[in-house]
């Protein structure tokens, strides 16, 4: 089932639910694709989809630490519940082997040999494991991989 239907079901389902907190991830994140929406002015594609979620992810993981930094368990504790609503929308994550095997395969694709060809090692990573991986253990691992 496609992301956004599978948002609008939950959505109706979380308002019979009284479910405000999942409510309100998905009413949050029904709204970013749609302004993504109206900025591409055409639908977004599953993959469109998946980069906004992880987005989001990636905001509310920010959000999460700058909390729990700050001493603020109160809202660290709600952070944590929408990251865990985020997360059943996005794909299985990538384990750190299935990584470094996508890592190796792009880095012998580009003929990359030095921390210069970072980028052209990244170019072909990134759609492979977009929404999948998080960006900064995608460039620890290149990184790695290239010393």
């Amino acid at each position: 089932m496609p992301i956004m239907e599978r948002l609008t079901q939950d959505m109706k389902t979380a308002m019979k639910n009284k479910d405000k907190t999942r409510l309100s991830v998905i009413r949050m994140v029904r709204s970013s694709m749609k302004n993504e929406e109206i900025k591409l002015q055409r639908n977004l594609t599953e993959e469109d989809a998946l980069g906004i979620l992880s987005r989001e992810l990636k905001q509310q993981k920010d959000s999460l630490q700058e909390f729990e930094q700050a001493g603020r368990d109160d809202l660290a504790a709600k952070a944590k519940a929408e990251i865990a609503i985020l997360e059943d929308y996005l794909p299985e994550p990538l384990t750190e082997e299935e990584i470094h095997s996508i890592v190796r395969e792009a880095i012998q694709k580009s003929g990359a040999s030095s921390k210069a060809d970072m980028g052209k090692v990244m170019k072909l990573v990134m759609p492979q494991v977009k929404g999948r991986a998080d960006g900064k253990a995608v460039n620890r691992t290149v990184l790695e991989m290239l010393q």
